[in-house]
């Protein structure tokens, strides 16, 4: 076969391809949008004008941010992906394969917190299953799936995306891969940049959801009137991002790299840890395709809401290809294959623990 599976992350296009792709179960009509690698969500058609979006996710549990905090996460980037389809989230089916070392104590506070938060996104837990397993270990303690309802000609996938778009990122590259450095090495990074600095950083995570800025942009209208396709940029970050909604779409992008927001603090964490902030892991960050009479509304009701966004490109024809203009000189814009973030992780980690 030829293929080769990654050492960590997720699987490439041509994995997905030849081994995933030709093997979906029974083929129903009801299936509008089925899986295809780099989009978010599965769309069903349930009648009478209406749509099921459905994403599914690991469940993404790190004690050492903090219960609290660890749980915001985890129901955040499986409420992200649903967002995306321009639908609000709304039901959760979860499956918890919990760790030996888990307490009562502190599942009562992960489980409380994601009620909460499910509750503050209008999100209703509807399945479930939670156990503790030999072998269950974090930060991947299970799987979920989240569901939107909604009208069939409100939602969008990465696959629509056209030419004449122009494209529109918030917050800027490598809000993941920071945020989550900045809460787990605060110490390293004081030592570096001193200690305001570091515990500014760690409000980075916070900005770790693409929810409110999905939404957000689908209220300025959807399609012909406005947003066409949503991405967030989640494993190899920006990079990864633009190129997989490209090839869902079966476009070519020409992007500029300068007018990727990249954020002073953000800069700094990826230089000291040694990532490249456009290829690093960014939920947080939301790419948006968007009709061109549409892109000022787009702007005004992201800023409203206090989210940051640039316009840092445009859709061109597949026989253009995909193009990065870094210093007013053009080359390929390429998928990372590879996210810096977790070999950077895995380094900082073995440094803390010979240091300790």
């Amino acid at each position: 076969m030829g293929l080769e599976l990654p050492t960590l992350g997720k699987i490439s296009g041509e994995v997905f391809d030849q081994i995933i792709l030709p093997h979906l179960g029974a083929p129903s009509p009801q299936v509008l949008v089925p899986p295809q690698h780099g989009v978010d969500v599965g769309i069903v058609d349930l009648g009478n004008g209406l749509v099921m979006a459905v994403t599914t996710d690991p469940v993404f549990v790190v004690p050492a941010y903090g219960w609290e905090r660890a749980a915001w996460f985890a129901i955040h980037i499986l409420a992200s992906d649903a967002a995306t389809s321009g639908l609000a989230p709304a039901f959760l089916a979860i499956d918890l394969n919990l760790p030996l070392a888990i307490t009562a104590e502190e599942l009562s506070i992960l489980w409380t917190t994601m009620h909460r938060v499910c509750a503050e996104l209008g999100i209703a837990i509807i399945a479930g299953h939670t156990a503790r397993y030999e072998g269950c270990h974090y930060p991947m303690v299970g799987g979920a799936a989240v569901m939107a309802i909604g009208p069939a000609d409100r939602y969008v996938t990465p696959k629509m995306a056209r030419v004449g778009d122009l494209v529109v990122v918030t917050k800027g590259a490598a809000i993941e891969a920071a945020g989550l450095f900045a809460v787990s090495f605060p110490e390293r990074i004081a030592a570096a940049y001193g200690r305001e600095f570091a515990d500014r950083a760690q409000e980075l995570f916070w900005q770790m959801s693409v929810v409110a800025d999905a939404l957000t942009a689908v209220s300025i209208g959807v399609r012909d009137d406005g947003v066409t396709a949503m991405h967030d940029a989640t494993e190899c970050g920006v990079y990864g991002g633009l190129v997989e909604v490209a090839e869902a779409s079966g476009v070519g992008l020409r992007i500029e790299q300068e007018r990727i927001i990249l954020r002073e603090d953000v800069a700094k964490i990826c230089q000291l840890f040694g990532m490249d902030p456009y290829a690093a892991i960014s939920e947080g960050t939301l790419i948006i395709t968007v009709r061109p009479h549409k892109v000022d509304a787009l702007l005004a009701a992201l800023g409203a809401k206090g989210i940051a966004a640039s316009v840092v490109g445009e859709v061109v024809p597949p026989e253009r290809g995909l193009t990065l203009v870094v210093d007013g000189k053009e080359r390929p814009l390429e998928h990372p294959r590879v996210d810096p973030f977790w070999a950077a992780f895995g380094r900082a980690m073995a440094e803390a623990e010979r240091g300790s």
